[in-house]
């Protein structure tokens, strides 16, 4: 039995107060992307803009955003929670609140984030509340946590469009959330581009088959 078996909870995010304690200590974070040779941690170049998604197992879905012509560099991590620097097993034990989720900058110059919109809603089944396929809890909701008002007008706006194209095929309402970016809590080094290290690592990611036209 693991340690944490004791905090599994249904499927509901925690308080503040149920929350996990954490920690002071900051995570130890890759120097450099290992697959776009670019730096993980801010600060970035001029120009850069930033965006926090969560789609599922963020294994594959970084591997999503840095196939992405245009983006600059991406992380895996935690946000949308209450527990300081937590741990992957305590986000896996439902206890922090926390959603695995991917940081993605991008050069607007190069990539619309309309564009990564798109590519965010036909890369999962964001229909499902806190579950993405197989994978069943609250750290794998969809999310869109954005840096600023025009962001989430466009993220809105973009969930308005996926809405009725799904309800067109006969699919469920949109569960996503749309919120501020809180503090984005960098994942273990071993986490960092795992599919580039493992690439026949597990990915279970799936989308709806329906097309978001941004």
């Amino acid at each position: 039995m693991s340690m944490f078996d004791r905090y599994r909870k249904p499927a509901v995010i925690p308080t503040a107060e149920q929350a996990l304690p954490g920690r002071t200590e900051k995570m130890h974070v890759p120097a450099l992307h290992t697959v776009l040779n670019t730096p993980l941690q801010a600060p970035f170049p001029a120009g850069m803009e930033q965006v926090v998604v969560g789609l599922g197992c963020f294994w594959g879905a970084e591997r999503k955003f840095w196939q992405q012509e245009g983006v600059y560099s991406t992380a895996v991590g935690y946000c949308g929670g209450h527990t300081p620097n937590p741990t992957y097993e305590e986000v896996c034990s439902g206890m922090t609140g926390h959603n695995e989720v991917v940081l993605v900058v991008f050069d607007p110059a190069k990539v619309s984030f309309q564009t990564l919109l798109k590519l965010f809603w036909e890369s999962h089944n964001p229909t499902q509340g806190m579950r993405q396929g197989n994978d069943v809890g609250t750290q794998y909701r969809s999310g869109i946590y954005y840096f600023s008002e025009e962001q989430k007008a466009a993220a809105k706006a973009s969930l308005l469009v996926y809405q009725e194209a799904l309800a067109k095929e006969g699919l469920p309402a949109v569960t996503t959330e749309i919120v501020a970016a809180g503090e984005f809590y960098y994942a273990e080094p071993y986490h960092q581009q795992y599919l580039d290290k493992n690439p026949g690592g597990y990915c279970g990611l799936g989308g709806t088959g329906v097309s978001c036209s941004l």
